[in-house]
């Protein structure tokens, strides 16, 4: 292979991920305050598919190197880095181009993998644990005997959310298709409801008599639900997703008909804005994997060239758990 380029998968349109084309590359090269990784495993996030479709906020303009998210092995050091970790130090973080062979990373966001991990198994650590830890504490304060809702249960960033509950002390109401109920009521979810079923706001404040904190991320297809199973006044919605499309919420709403505490969340950036904040969601990370409350990911890993396939099974929502992209497979 030519030491000058590398493989990637580059979406050339804002078409969707059917569009992703598998292609040589030149090959990255550190700048001021990054890493050059060497990826060993990429993950894929809903937000991939938003943004081949161009309809992710300050998303990236086709065509470009998809992907955001990867572990992989330091192998140069841009300059500028104060302390910079060795060469051969593995490391997860986000950056753009992460499906590819290579790709660069703001040193800053980076954190080592843990020794005993392989790369694909910390794939979620920065993406869907930190958001899914945001959502239930400082942002959803929740308590222990608080009930949450959890929508789309059996993604990445649900999966994360329903062991997190569960080690918080909340009752958990979760949804998902059916198919993926068992794996849900698995990880520890009291009940598992049918996203589609036509009355599953009068069952969900059936079983709860109110949510105290609602994880919304699917957007308008279930967030009237969310808004009126919500307590009032008391209640807690934090939305970090639309898969479904944007929904959206009026003043009159929220002052006449839901009295309840909307907030938004995207992790890159509270990583921006609230930095202290974000090393603190990372430090109790660390803490929940030395408890064991945050086990290895086990995530299906694909070869590069199979990445369009699997991102459009997400688009269509026929994917569970994390999934990940070996690019030298």
């Amino acid at each position: 292979m030519n030491t000058d380029t590398m493989r990637a998968l580059v979406q050339p349109s804002h078409n969707g991920p059917a569009d992703l084309v598998l292609t040589d590359r030149p090959r990255s090269t550190a700048g001021p305050g990054e890493y050059l990784i060497r990826v060993g495993a990429a993950g894929i996030n809903f937000a991939d598919v938003m943004q081949s479709q161009g309809r992710y906020g300050g998303g990236p303009q086709a065509p470009y190197v998809a992907g955001f998210e990867a572990a992989g092995e330091i192998v140069a050091v841009g300059p500028d880095i104060a302390s910079p970790l060795p060469l051969g130090t593995r490391v997860i973080g986000t950056g753009a181009g992460a499906f590819a062979q290579y790709m660069t990373m703001d040193a800053a966001g980076v954190l080592p993998v843990p020794a005993e991990w392989r790369d694909e198994q910390a794939l979620g650590m920065v993406i869907n644990w930190a958001t899914a830890l945001a959502a239930l504490k400082p942002l959803g304060q929740i308590a222990n005997g608080e009930t949450v809702l959890i929508q789309a249960a059996a993604g990445g960033v649900g999966q994360a959310a329903v062991r997190l509950a569960r080690h918080y002390g909340a009752k958990i109401i979760a949804t998902a298709s059916p198919a993926k109920h068992d794996t849900v009521k698995a990880l520890g979810a009291h009940h598992v409801l049918d996203t589609r079923r036509p009355d599953l706001a009068e069952e969900i404040l059936r079983l709860s008599g109110g949510i105290d904190l609602v994880l919304e991320s699917i957007g308008r297809a279930t967030f009237e639900t969310s808004l009126t199973v919500t307590r009032p006044v008391t209640g807690r919605i934090i939305v970090f997703g639309a898969a479904s499309g944007h929904a959206t919420v009026s003043t009159h709403d929220l002052v006449f008909t839901h009295q309840v505490q909307v907030k938004g969340l995207h992790i890159g950036i509270v990583a921006a804005q609230a930095p202290a904040l974000f090393e603190e969601l990372l430090a109790e990370l660390s803490t929940l994997i030395g408890n064991g409350v945050y086990p290895p990911g086990t995530p299906a890993v694909h070869a590069l060239a199979e990445g369009p396939a699997v991102l459009q099974h997400l688009e269509a929502g026929r994917t569970e758990g994390k999934h990940a992209l070996n690019p030298w497979l």
